[in-house]
C-alpha cells in the first residue's frame, strides 16, 4: 500500500510541476472548498507538491515509516489492515487541514499542497507503536521517537503561532495528533500497550 501511494503521488506531482492548470485544480484552497463545495481538494492536494525537495522528503518519510505501519496493522487488524491504513493516511490528510478550512475560508489566495499532514499521521502512528525506536533527525542524529514527537509538536505549534513562513505547521501538528490517536480509537487496548512500552524504559 505504501509503495502504491508513493508511486501515484510521485507521478501526479511530477505531472503537475509544469502544469499550472493541473496544480490549480488539485491544490488545497479553503475558500473553494468552503464556498464552492470543491471537496475533492481535501484529498487531491496530497498528491501534488511544490517542488522536488518537497516531494522527495515526504516520500522518504512515508517509505521509512509506512512499511512499519503496514506490518503493525497486519499483525493487529488482519484483513482490515489495508482499510485502516488508508483511513490513517487519508484521514490524516483531511484532519490536518480542518483548521485551515475555518481559518482561511474567506481567503481566496490561500493555497496548500503536499502530503505532509498524511505523512505526519503515519510517522506519529509509528512512534505510537514503538515510542523508543530511534528516528534519525536530519538523517544523522538518532533521537528516541517519543522525544522527537514532543519536540515536533512543540515546534509545529510554536511556528503556527508565529506564522512567519509559508509552511502549514498547523497541518503538521493536527496530522501528527491524528496519527497518534487513531490506533487507540481502532483498538483502545493499544493505549495500555503504549504506556507499558513508554514507561518500561523510564
Amino acid at each position: 500500500m505504501t509503495i502504491i501511494l508513493i508511486l501515484i503521488t510521485s507521478l501526479v506531482s511530477i505531472a503537475a510541476f509544469n502544469r499550472h492548470d493541473l496544480m490549480d485544480k488539485l491544490q488545497f484552497n479553503a475558500s473553494k472548498i468552503y464556498h464552492r463545495k470543491e471537496y475533492h481538494r481535501l484529498i487531491t492536494h496530497g498528491f501534488v507538491h511544490a517542488n522536488w525537495e518537497h516531494l522527495i522528503v515526504n516520500m522518504i518519510v512515508l517509505f521509512s515509516f509506512g512499511r512499519a505501519i503496514e506490518l503493525y496493522f497486519q499483525y493487529g487488524f488482519g484483513r482490515m489492515a489495508n482499510a485502516w491504513y488508508l483511513l490513517l493516511y487519508f484521514g490524516g490528510m483531511i484532519v490536518s487541514n480542518a483548521y485551515a478550512i475555518i481559518k482561511h475560508r474567506n481567503n481566496y489566495y490561500y493555497n496548500a499542497v503536499g502530503a505532509s499532514g498524511a505523512v505526519s499521521a503515519v510517522l506519529f502512528a509509528a512512534i505510537f507503536f514503538d515510542p523508543w525506536n530511534k528516528i534519525y533527525f536530519f538523517g544523522l542524529l538518532p533521537v528516541p521517537g517519543i522525544l522527537f514527537a514532543v519536540l515536533y509538536l512543540a515546534y509545529s505549534y510554536y511556528m503556527s503561532r508565529k506564522q512567519n513562513d509559508n509552511i502549514a505547521h498547523d497541518a503538521h501538528f493536527l496530522g501528527a495528533l491524528y496519527g497518534f490517536i487513531l490506533p487507540v480509537l481502532l483498538n483502545p487496548q493499544y493505549l495500555e500497550r503504549f504506556l507499558d512500552k513508554l514507561f518500561r524504559l523510564i
